[in-house]
């Protein structure tokens, strides 16, 4: 298995460039953010850059090595790409393991550490979920932390080079996945592309921002009964840990019944 150390251009689905025009009312019982707000949907700032204010803070938990559940919302980590949770990677002698499982394992361990974890809104991905730069409560920024310790590759398609910096001391010490050998995980996405993409007729980006001014969220926890829509059966199935459920069958489409 070859090592892939350098990015292949390749638009993540969990990642999309923003409509510039686009104009979306943020209200607090539908996100948990601090504010109502209307905002202008910008490009995405480069990690460290100021932010628009927007603020989610809570205590975490991991869903995979870059995307985390901050009170029943979603929020991707801003400029940096992991390997997907079921991805297998080498290590020096060839012998393979799960380097996701590795990475999201880690990042619990690592917010557990200083809570509660502080996320700044940048964007919304295609998904809806809340795109972010995100510090533990010690100050420490934990893309840069995931960077810096091999478990996630700086994405400059994204991140302008912000975190070439800690990649390039993991590389040199041969850290997380440069112990051995792997695929960027925006390749390895590319050529999984039928099991990790959800249904191509689903448009879930306009789903999730349609969701959040209807008032949707992951809190409490609900069965097909409880929903009264398709569009609402969708959010929760890209949007909560437990929305899985609501898709039996595993097509992609959540509550058939209502779609």
């Amino acid at each position: 298995m070859a090592a892939y150390y350098y990015p292949v251009p390749y638009q993540r689905p969990g990642i999309a460039s923003p409509n510039p025009k686009a104009t979306v009312e943020i209200r607090p019982e539908a996100s948990n953010l601090t504010q109502s707000v209307t905002r202008q949907v910008e490009e995405p700032a480069a990690p460290g850059q100021q932010t628009n204010g927007e603020v989610l803070q809570g205590r975490a938990s991991a869903v995979d090595g870059d995307t985390i559940e901050i009170n029943g919302t979603r929020v991707r980590f801003n400029g940096i790409d992991a390997p997907e949770y079921d991805q297998q990677c080498e290590d020096a002698k060839h012998f393979r393991y799960s380097c996701g499982w590795q990475a999201k394992t880690s990042l619990e361990k690592f917010m557990a550490k200083s809570k509660p974890l502080r996320c700044e809104f940048v964007t919304w991905d295609q998904y809806g979920r809340f795109v972010g730069n995100c510090y533990r409560a010690d100050g420490a920024d934990v893309a840069a932390w995931l960077v810096k310790n091999g478990l996630a590759l700086d994405w400059p398609k994204y991140s302008h080079g912000g975190y070439a910096s800690q990649q390039a001391v993991a590389k040199a010490a041969k850290l997380g996945l440069w112990k051995g050998f792997f695929e960027d995980p925006w390749t390895w996405r590319a050529e999984h592309a039928e099991d990790t993409q959800p249904a191509a007729n689903q448009p879930l980006g306009i789903i999730g921002r349609q969701a959040q001014s209807q008032g949707y969220s992951c809190e409490p926890r609900r069965k097909c009964s409880q929903i009264s829509s398709c569009a609402e059966a969708q959010w929760y199935l890209s949007n909560c840990s437990w929305g899985g459920r609501l898709d039996r069958d595993s097509d992609g489409i959540a509550c058939e019944t209502l779609c």
